[in-house]
C-alpha cells in the first residue's frame, strides 16, 4: 500500500443516522451482540463491527459521554448537554440496547450452567473462540511507520502475552462465590471496554477474575443489587474509558492492535481445557487458576467443540473482511 498512512488525530465524522425503518433489523443485531457478550472469547464489538453498526454505536456513545460531562462542567451545561443528546442516534441505541437486554436475561442461565457442569467442554469450546479471535486485531493492524518497528512490536506482543498468562494464572479458574460489591463495580468498568473495542472480550475477562458464572448466576435469579451495582460500573467504565480507547485506537492504533493480540494469546492460559483444582486455603475456599495438565477424558469434546469455535470466529472475520468497506475506527 503506497498510500500515506491516515491521520488518526483528525475527529471522524459522524456515520450515517438511522431511520425507524431498521428498527427490527437493529433488535436483531443487539440480539447478536448481547449474545456474543455472554460467551468468552467473542467479542461484543466484533459482532458490531460485522453487523455494520460499530461507528454509529462508538459516535452515539461519544455525544452521551460528552452530553454527561457538558452537564456537569460546560458553559451552556442544559443547551450544550440538549446538543449533544440530539446528535445521538437514539433509533439505532434503543433497538439495540433492547436487543441486548433481551439476550442476556433470556441466555444467562443456560450459559451459567453449560460453564459450571461441563467445565472440560466450556473451557475447550471458549479456547477456540478465543485463539481465532486473536486474528480479529492482528487483521486490523494499518500499515507500520517508521514510528512502529516490527522488533519493538514483536516484544510487545510478547510482553503482553506473558503478562496476560501470568495475571490469568493468579486470577482464573476459581469461581468467586460472594464478591465484594466495589470489586464487581470495578470489575464491570473495565469489562465493558469489549463494547467498545472489537477483539476484546468482556465475558472473558469476567472468567479470567472468577466472575463469570456468578454474574450469569445473579443475572439469571435477578439478583437486583448485584445487577445495579454491576449496571452503574459499566456505565461509568464506559463513561471514562470510551474516549481513551477511542484516542489509542485513533493516534497509536497500530501498537495498540498488537498489544491486544498479545493478551488475547497469553489469556489462553485460563482457558486450557484440562485443569487441576484450585488450590483451597486455610479458608476453605478456592484460590488462583488451577495447574495445567496433559489431556484426560473427556478429551474429544474439548477439542472438537474448540475447533467449532474457532470456524465460527473464522467465519465471523470472513463476513467483516468481506461486508466492511472501511477499518471502523478511522
Amino acid at each position: 500500500m503506497t498510500s500515506p498512512a491516515p491521520n488518526h488525530t483528525s475527529t471522524p465524522t459522524d456515520a450515517p443516522r438511522r431511520s425507524k425503518a431498521w428498527i427490527p433489523l437493529d433488535l436483531v443485531r443487539g440480539f447478536l451482540i448481547g449474545s456474543a457478550e455472554l460467551v468468552p472469547g467473542v467479542s461484543g464489538g466484533t459482532v458490531a463491527l460485522v453487523t455494520g453498526v460499530y461507528d454509529q454505536l462508538i459516535d452515539s456513545a461519544a455525544h452521551v459521554v460528552k452530553a454527561a460531562k457538558t452537564l456537569v462542567t460546560g458553559p451552556d451545561r442544559l443547551s450544550g448537554a440538549l446538543a449533544e443528546l440530539k446528535r445521538t442516534d437514539w433509533f439505532l441505541i434503543i433497538p439495540v440496547l433492547l436487543g441486548m437486554a433481551t439476550a442476556v436475561f433470556s441466555i444467562a442461565g443456560l450459559m451459567a450452567g453449560f460453564v459450571t457442569d461441563n467445565p472440560e467442554l466450556a473451557r475447550g469450546l471458549f479456547f477456540g473462540l478465543v485463539a481465532a479471535s486473536i486474528l480479529v486485531p492482528l487483521l486490523m493492524l494499518p500499515p507500520r511507520t517508521r514510528r512502529e518497528p516490527i522488533a519493538l512490536g514483536i516484544l510487545a506482543f510478547i510482553a503482553a502475552a506473558a503478562l496476560a498468562f501470568w495475571m490469568t494464572g493468579l486470577a482464573g479458574g476459581a469461581e468467586v462465590e460472594n464478591p465484594p460489591l466495589i470489586a464487581v463495580f470495578l470489575v464491570a468498568s473495565v469489562a465493558i471496554c469489549a463494547l467498545v473495542v472489537p477483539g476484546v472480550s468482556g465475558s472473558f475477562f469476567l472468567l479470567a477474575v472468577g466472575m463469570y458464572t456468578t454474574t450469569l448466576r445473579a443475572v439469571d435469579e435477578r439478583d437486583l443489587v448485584y445487577i445495579a451495582v454491576f449496571g452503574l460500573g459499566a456505565v461509568v467504565g464506559l463513561a471514562v474509558f470510551v474516549n481513551i480507547l477511542r484516542y489509542f485506537l485513533h493516534n497509536h492504533r497500530w501498537w495498540t492492535l498488537l498489544i491486544m493480540a498479545g493478551l488475547m494469546l497469553g489469556s489462553l492460559r485460563a482457558l486450557w481445557p484440562w485443569q487441576s483444582a484450585a488450590e483451597v486455603g486455610s479458608d476453605g475456599e478456592p484460590h488462583g487458576a488451577g495447574g495445567l495438565l496433559a489431556p484426560y477424558d473427556p478429551v474429544l469434546g474439548p477439542v472438537l467443540l474448540a475447533i467449532a469455535g474457532a470456524i465460527v470466529v473464522i467465519i465471523l472475520i470472513i463476513v467483516e473482511k468481506r461486508f466492511a468497506s472501511k477499518p471502523s475506527a478511522h
